[in-house]
Protein backbone atom coordinates (compact mmCIF):
# COMPACT_ATOMS: atom_id res chain seq x y z
CA UNK A 1 0.00 0.00 0.00
CA UNK A 2 1.45 3.19 -0.78
CA UNK A 3 2.89 5.31 1.97
CA UNK A 4 3.21 9.06 1.91
CA UNK A 5 5.13 11.22 4.20
CA UNK A 6 5.19 15.29 4.35
CA UNK A 7 7.76 17.24 6.09
CA UNK A 8 7.18 20.91 6.79
CA UNK A 9 10.02 22.30 7.97
CA UNK A 10 10.13 26.20 9.82
CA UNK A 11 13.65 27.27 9.25
CA UNK A 12 15.77 29.75 11.83
CA UNK A 13 15.76 32.98 9.76
CA UNK A 14 18.81 32.98 6.78
CA UNK A 15 19.53 29.76 6.81
CA UNK A 16 17.70 28.38 3.51
CA UNK A 17 20.64 28.94 1.36
CA UNK A 18 22.76 26.48 3.68
CA UNK A 19 19.65 23.85 4.06
CA UNK A 20 18.81 23.83 0.35
CA UNK A 21 22.30 21.49 -0.55
CA UNK A 22 21.60 19.46 2.01
CA UNK A 23 17.70 18.04 1.83
CA UNK A 24 18.09 18.45 -2.30
CA UNK A 25 21.37 15.57 -2.09
CA UNK A 26 18.62 13.56 0.72
CA UNK A 27 15.88 13.96 -1.74
CA UNK A 28 18.30 12.74 -4.48
CA UNK A 29 19.99 9.91 -3.05
CA UNK A 30 16.62 8.60 -2.07
CA UNK A 31 15.02 8.43 -5.63
CA UNK A 32 18.05 7.46 -7.11
CA UNK A 33 18.84 4.72 -4.41
CA UNK A 34 15.90 3.31 -2.24
CA UNK A 35 14.04 1.04 -4.79
CA UNK A 36 11.10 1.54 -2.90
CA UNK A 37 11.25 5.55 -3.07
CA UNK A 38 9.17 6.75 -5.74
CA UNK A 39 9.00 10.54 -5.47
CA UNK A 40 10.60 12.81 -3.18
CA UNK A 41 9.58 16.84 -3.85
CA UNK A 42 11.72 19.57 -1.78
CA UNK A 43 8.80 22.63 -2.43
CA UNK A 44 9.18 26.32 -1.45
CA UNK A 45 7.22 29.62 -1.74
CA UNK A 46 9.29 32.65 -2.16
CA UNK A 47 6.44 34.30 -0.33
CA UNK A 48 8.17 31.95 2.74
CA UNK A 49 11.57 31.78 2.81
CA UNK A 50 12.13 30.01 6.26
CA UNK A 51 9.74 27.11 4.84
CA UNK A 52 10.70 24.17 3.22
CA UNK A 53 8.10 21.47 2.54
CA UNK A 54 8.31 17.70 1.54
CA UNK A 55 6.98 15.40 -0.29
CA UNK A 56 7.99 11.48 -0.30
CA UNK A 57 5.78 8.40 -1.93
CA UNK A 58 7.09 5.53 -0.82
CA UNK A 59 5.76 1.49 -1.86
CA UNK A 60 4.96 0.99 1.70
CA UNK A 61 5.66 1.61 5.03
CA UNK A 62 8.92 -0.67 5.18
CA UNK A 63 10.33 1.36 2.30
CA UNK A 64 9.71 4.44 4.40
CA UNK A 65 11.75 2.15 7.35
CA UNK A 66 14.34 1.37 5.02
CA UNK A 67 14.86 5.18 4.29
CA UNK A 68 15.54 5.95 7.65
CA UNK A 69 18.09 3.49 7.77
CA UNK A 70 19.99 4.79 4.65
CA UNK A 71 23.03 6.81 5.17
CA UNK A 72 22.29 9.81 3.74
CA UNK A 73 19.50 10.32 5.94
CA UNK A 74 21.31 9.69 8.58
CA UNK A 75 24.26 12.00 7.53
CA UNK A 76 21.66 14.86 6.31
CA UNK A 77 20.12 14.97 10.06
CA UNK A 78 23.13 16.64 11.91
CA UNK A 79 24.12 18.43 9.27
CA UNK A 80 20.57 20.80 9.28
CA UNK A 81 19.62 20.44 12.73
CA UNK A 82 21.28 23.85 13.97
CA UNK A 83 19.38 25.09 10.97
CA UNK A 84 15.94 24.25 11.96
CA UNK A 85 13.50 25.62 14.02
CA UNK A 86 10.58 23.06 14.10
CA UNK A 87 9.81 20.17 12.11
CA UNK A 88 6.49 18.69 11.44
CA UNK A 89 6.28 15.20 9.52
CA UNK A 90 3.33 13.28 9.35
CA UNK A 91 2.11 10.14 7.11
CA UNK A 92 -0.22 8.73 5.40
CA UNK A 93 -1.44 5.59 3.59
CA UNK A 94 -3.54 5.33 0.80
CA UNK A 95 -7.36 4.89 0.71
CA UNK A 96 -8.53 2.54 -1.58
CA UNK A 97 -12.24 3.91 -2.61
Amino acid sequence: MPYAVTVIFDLKPGTLDAFMPHILNNARCSVRDEPGCQQFDVCTDPAMPDTVFLYELYDDLAAFEAHQQMTHYKETGPKIADMVADKILKTYEKVDR
